[in-house]
């Protein structure tokens, strides 16, 4: 329902498309298994401080260690991870062959039990206080044949419909197998088969699929076709998905750029969802329509963002797995995407490349919603225990400031620092919170 950061632009104003399977797109991974082998590794600190404000007001709350009736308060967490991949190039022949793998792991700097919440960066233990450390790791084989490449095991995966968020300390994964096919050029068409998912602080592979908002019994398989254009000024996007035996959800998105001289340039975004229920519908009746409409204005370092994002149906616009909402006003700590909501939200951003601080950058947004009226939310289904009311309204305010650096022995070094509020009335299922996050990671990487 929240999440610690998405590097985020609140609004994305290019085209959303997936991620190729590991090794398509990079000509190094066309030399040959070794030859064309590639290796990764992250390092990544995160703190996180939130302070909860009557949160026991809302089912939602997120300090779950704490009683209901005391769910509001303090929540405060400090970690650090370490992501390794390797990719391997593909074999000689009419089928090459390839293996990624990955292995992450991560440990507590301070997090108490009193403090940790409801552990975003690592997973709780047997007394539900947070693990001191936790390492996963996978793999995955990968052929290739024209221009077609197959990959089966566990990775990551970018779509509208699922997607692998890496918006806290570790990222997501997903087991299944996912087809990618250049069609033409500037065309892609995608086909996913997912048995589960693992969360960013899960330490097993086991758990079944992330779903965010339902707390009802899960499907055991997610299906998905897509297809992807991407063009020199529009691009689009078209999904197709269905979590078993809970819904089937349908994708549109468009992205358009336009040049306007000296510096200049307009961007416009639609992002749309229609999401009904099917089979046994586990999570109960689901007919939701949400879009979100957003045009950006860019003129040198600045640029100024007015979205506008529409949820239409008695249930909030949900979605399987941390990083498979494209709406443009899903935020930090709000997706704004309560039934029948109504929001806005207003951004900036400013790059001081342009001023002769190449890598440093800063941003706000506020956004607010409106018309929250969640009377008519299935009572058996999986979404009633939210507590939606009528006339819910809520806001939400972010500012980040970023640096990277651009050289030296230290390049790629990124620094981030975000504060959040949130606040709203009691229709609305989000907590009143404040949050202060600081990220500090760093790449490396190169080939074999």
């Amino acid at each position: 329902m929240t999440r610690l950061s998405r590097a985020a632009p609140l609004l994305a104003l290019t085209a959303q498309a997936a991620i190729a399977p590991a090794g398509m797109a990079d000509p190094l991974l066309a030399d040959g298994f070794i030859a064309g082998s590639r290796w990764s590794l992250l390092s990544r600190t995160v703190y996180d401080q939130r302070d909860y404000r009557h949160g026991a007001r809302s089912n939602g709350a997120r300090n779950a260690l704490k009683p209901f009736a005391e769910r509001n308060g303090y929540a405060e967490e400090w970690a650090y991870g370490l992501m390794g991949r390797f990719q391997s190039g593909f074999t000689a022949g009419t089928v090459g062959i390839g293996l990624d793998a990955h292995v992450h792991s991560a440990i507590q700097l301070d997090s108490g039990g009193g403090r940790a919440g409801k552990a975003r960066l690592l997973g709780l233990d047997d007394d539900r206080r947070p693990n001191d450390e936790l390492t996963r790791a996978g793999a995955a084989l990968k052929l290739r044949t024209g221009p077609s490449t197959l990959v089966y095991g566990e990775q990551r995966v970018k779509t509208p419909v699922f997607g692998s968020s890496d918006s806290r300390l570790l990222p997501e994964t997903a087991t299944g197998w996912l087809l990618d096919t250049e069609a033409t050029s500037d065309t892609r068409v995608l086909l996913g088969h997912f048995t589960e998912s693992t969360d960013r602080n899960a330490s097993s592979h086991d758990e079944g699929f992330v779903v965010n908002y339902s707390n009802a019994e899960q499907g055991y398989r997610l299906d998905f076709v897509g297809l992807v254009h991407a063009g020199d000024r529009l691009s689009a996007s078209l999904f197709g998905s269905r979590y078993e035996d809970t819904w089937t959800q349908h994708y549109l998105g468009l992205a358009y750029r336009h040049p306007l001289g000296d510096g200049h340039a307009l961007a416009l975004a639609l992002n749309g969802y229609r999401t009904t229920d099917t089979g046994q519908a586990l999570s109960g009746r689901i007919d939701n329509t949400a879009w979100s409409l957003s045009s950006s204005y860019l003129s040198g370092p600045h640029r100024v963002t007015l979205g506008y994002q529409h949820i239409d149906g008695d249930t909030p616009f949900d979605y399987v797995t941390r990083g498979a909402i494209y709406l443009g006003n899903a935020a930090q700590l709000s997706d704004f995407n309560a039934p029948n909501e109504r929001s806005w939200q207003l951004r900036y951003d400013l790059s001081m490349a342009g001023f002769g601080l190449p890598g440093l950058s800063f941003s706000a947004a506020y956004l607010h919603g409106h018309d929250i009226d969640g009377r008519d939310v299935d009572p058996s289904g999986g979404y009633a225990y939210l507590g939606y009311g009528t006339e819910g309204e809520h806001w939400e305010r972010d500012l980040e400031a970023r640096y990277v650096m651009q050289d030296g022995a230290a390049k790629g070094l990124m620094v981030s620092l975000r504060h959040s509020v949130h606040r709203g009335n009691t229709a609305q299922a989000e907590l009143d919170a404040d949050q202060l996050r600081l990220a500090v990671e760093w790449p490396l990487g190169g080939a074999l």
